[in-house]
């Protein structure tokens, strides 16, 4: 008959199970590794590498009985805290998606939309383009290494245990969701005070010359005009984005226990 070593199980536990559970937490939502393009065997084995290289580097904690309330605990917080870790960046590009629907909407595309394959949902293209802009520049300034610095430092600043997260810093990571509609809202505003300009002018138009078909004449010209906006406000992405990108992460260290 097969004997359950407790002995080994905890000592395993102790090496590279908490090591594993946090980092499963974190790829389940951190920008660009979380993405469905990304094969589910592929992150799988990105999670079994990030654990072993990890796993040596993280501080040992006293030993838990793997069958016991406390493991249970354990196991909760190690997965908020990859969690939380992961989810205050993914923000940031959904604050993104957000800009890019503002500015359709304004500009008369808010009907032109696609299948999001990582949402699984229609968005809007102008959307699309703002998110996939944002994964570029995440991944041209490091953003992906320095989000995976803090993964690894979280293991020293907040050793695998029962005590994590606390309650106000989940509020913290709830409280962090109002960013994405103050970042979306900053990404847009250039594109949309343009178009609203745009909008009063054709109001002028229209009390001015009544006979004139409005329709006809102002939604193509919103939408000329909205792409000429878009075009002058994309160099100032990178800018807000870089921006908002160092306030994520420093939400992120501060969630993992850092300064």
């Amino acid at each position: 008959m097969l004997a359950l070593d407790l002995t080994k199980l905890t000592a395993g536990l102790e090496g590279y199970g908490w090591v594993f559970l946090r980092v499963s937490g974190f790829m389940l939502i951190a920008p660009v590794l979380s993405s469905t393009m990304v094969a589910a065997r592929v992150r799988l084995v990105m999670i079994l590498l990030l654990t072993l290289m990890l796993a040596p580097l993280a501080p040992k904690v006293a030993p838990i009985d793997p069958l016991s309330p406390m493991a249970a605990v354990t196991v909760v917080q190690q997965l908020l805290i990859g969690f939380a870790i992961g989810v205050v960046v993914q923000i940031l590009f959904d604050a993104l998606l957000l800009a890019g629907q503002v500015i359709a909407n304004t500009m008369g595309l808010g009907f032109a939309t696609m299948v999001d394959p990582n949402r699984g949902a229609s968005t809007v293209v102008v959307g699309q383009l703002f998110t996939i802009l944002g994964m570029l520049l995440f991944l041209a300034v490091d953003g992906h290494i320095a989000l995976l610095s803090v993964l690894a430092d979280s293991f020293r600043w907040l050793p695998a245990g029962p005590e994590g997260l606390t309650v106000p810093q989940l509020a913290t990571v709830v409280g962090w969701g109002g960013k994405m509609f103050e970042a979306g809202i900053v990404v847009a505003l250039p594109a949309v005070v343009g178009l609203l300009l745009v909008n009063l002018a054709l109001g002028v138009v229209s009390r001015a010359a009544p006979q004139l078909n409005l329709f006809a004449v102002g939604f193509p010209v919103s939408m000329l005009l909205g792409f000429a906006m878009l075009m002058l406000s994309l160099p100032s992405l990178q800018g807000s984005f870089e921006r908002m990108l160092d306030e994520s992460l420093a939400v992120a260290r501060q969630l993992a226990g850092g300064h």
